[in-house]
């Protein structure tokens, strides 16, 4: 494989105007705003910036949160919006100057509310600054994802009512290291297949994911109890994770967690239970949001992520070089974003140019020129007659010409047969490695040509000796197989390598 292969697939994201205004509907995001327009100097806050307890009751009645939720629950959205608000800059608290001290309150004095300078973009701001802030909320969820549980957090309270963290069984690093990893292997399913991502993932194959070693039979019990566990911890994530937008989510079933289903919260004895239905343990599908989320926190890490379009207003050997191995789907669609903004003439002959070369990656840039001068149709027909002469591009224009339907393509020489053969294959290796399609075209191109090994082995192609070597692991008949093998050594030695 080619070391410059990227590590994931191409994702296929909204416009930034669409994903600003998917962040703006984000539920935890639209609360913050709200309360931020809420506030003023008269909003009292603690010494961390918190809502004090008795203003919370009216940020929830603010935010439309009161008598349908659980006791307590409206408080507790409010207080997490606040946190929100705060942390992202759309409210900010000022120290109280020493004449503000004297005249209010100790708790009052903690703070002044003012509006913050991020409360003015989800107005005025660019698409790309509503991102930045929505990007600035994530951190903040992320945060509270990968924190302590509430009830280990007032386990470790000591007796001077400080937290002891060396009590907690906790890692931050390790934890946030955990759902990174999460996260990074559900964008990798959702941009897999040309990013259609449609489908939800059930919880269980998630934790499977980063669970269960990739060589291992049937799971052990031990390895079945660590994916239950991660699936729980999942659960308690990804439920902090669905409201500022990053993923769909479907719980896990509660009666799964109760001795007694019909005790579970919102059970319904009537409704027979469904023990097959996957669903029940769970099910998460990143949003588009969420894919342009952890792309950017993929790209700040320093991981390669590409993202179709990003080619588009490069020339046509970024293009061609680009969408390599791009799945079949996503490099059809850079090309067309490609061609879209090009005069089809002029297209098809930068990208006949761009094909050309004798380096390792030349024979994928032809396939895929290839594959593009198919999307330019008949207008490229010019550009192609005029390289039919050309050694390396010639072959690959009289294949071109004969799908098109053209009248009088001439008949190529038998050099250029083989050499596009073996350049034909050397592209399929470096794309695809050894696939079954591969071994059927090897195996063809073999029965359609008497001789094929002895004439081969001359043709003056870089990939030579490795194509004919690769022909004799696959080719199924072991006497072809062997005669490959020697054709390979014949190239080798000829080539005076």
């Amino acid at each position: 494989m080619s070391a410059d292969r990227p590590s994931l697939p191409p994702v296929r994201l909204p416009s930034d105007a669409e994903l600003a205004r998917d962040a703006l509907a984000a539920p935890l995001l639209a609360r913050a705003v709200r309360l931020a327009r809420w506030s003023g100097p008269g909003t009292r806050v603690g010494a961390g910036g918190e809502l004090v307890d008795e203003q919370l009751p009216a940020a929830a009645e603010q935010l439309g949160l009161g008598d349908e939720l659980a006791e307590g629950s409206g408080e507790a959205y409010a207080s997490e919006a606040w946190r929100v608000a705060v942390d992202t800059g759309l409210v900010e608290v000022e120290d109280p100057d020493e004449s503000e001290t004297h005249a209010v309150d100790e708790d009052d004095a903690l703070g002044r509310v003012v509006p913050g300078a991020a409360l003015d973009l989800i107005t005025s701001g660019t698409p790309q600054d509503v991102l930045s802030l929505w990007l600035d909320g994530l951190d903040v969820v992320f945060a509270d994802a990968t924190a302590p549980v509430l009830d280990d957090l007032a386990a470790a309270i000591g007796d001077n009512g400080e937290i002891d963290f060396d009590s907690l069984d906790w890692d931050p690093e390790a934890e946030a290291e955990f759902l990174e990893g999460v996260l990074g292997n559900l964008y990798l399913l959702t941009v897999a297949d040309a990013g259609a991502g449609e489908s939800p993932v059930p919880l269980p194959v998630l934790a499977a994911s980063l669970v269960v070693p990739d060589d291992m039979g049937e799971p052990t019990d031990d390895i079945l109890e660590q994916v239950s566990e991660a699936m729980m911890r999942l659960d308690d994530q990804f439920r902090l994770l669905e409201p500022i937008g990053l993923v769909s989510y479907v719980p896990v079933d509660e009666a799964l967690m109760a001795e007694d289903p019909e005790d579970a919260p919102g059970a319904d004895p009537s409704v027979p239970v469904d023990e097959d239905d996957v669903s029940r343990y769970g099910m998460v599908r990143l949003t588009p949001l969420g894919l342009y989320g952890i792309r950017a926190r993929m790209l700040e890490a320093g991981v390669e992520a590409p993202v179709v379009g990003e080619l588009a207003d490069k020339g046509a050997d970024a293009l061609l070089t680009g969408v390599a191995y791009f799945p079949e789907l996503s490099a059809h669609a850079e090309t067309e974003l490609w061609l879209a903004r090009r005069e089809p003439a002029g297209a098809a002959r930068d990208l006949l140019a761009a094909a050309k070369g004798t380096d390792a990656g030349a024979p994928l840039r032809r396939l895929h020129c290839q594959q593009a001068l198919s999307l330019v149709g008949a207008e490229a027909e010019s550009a192609v007659r005029d390289v039919l002469d050309d050694p390396e591009l010639g072959g690959l224009a009289r294949v071109w010409l004969a799908e098109l339907g053209a009248d009088d393509v001439p008949q190529p020489p038998e050099t250029m047969i083989f050499w596009l053969a073996i350049d034909t294959i050397a592209a399929q290796l470096e794309a695809d490695g050894e696939p079954d399609e591969l071994r059927e075209l090897i195996e063809g191109l073999v029965g359609q040509h008497s001789g094929f090994f002895e004439a081969a082995w001359r043709v003056d192609h870089p990939a030579t000796a490795d194509v004919l070597e690769a022909m004799g692991r696959l080719h199924r008949d072991r006497a072809t197989a062997k005669e490959a093998r020697k054709a390979a050594f014949k190239a080798r030695s000829h080539g005076g390598s």
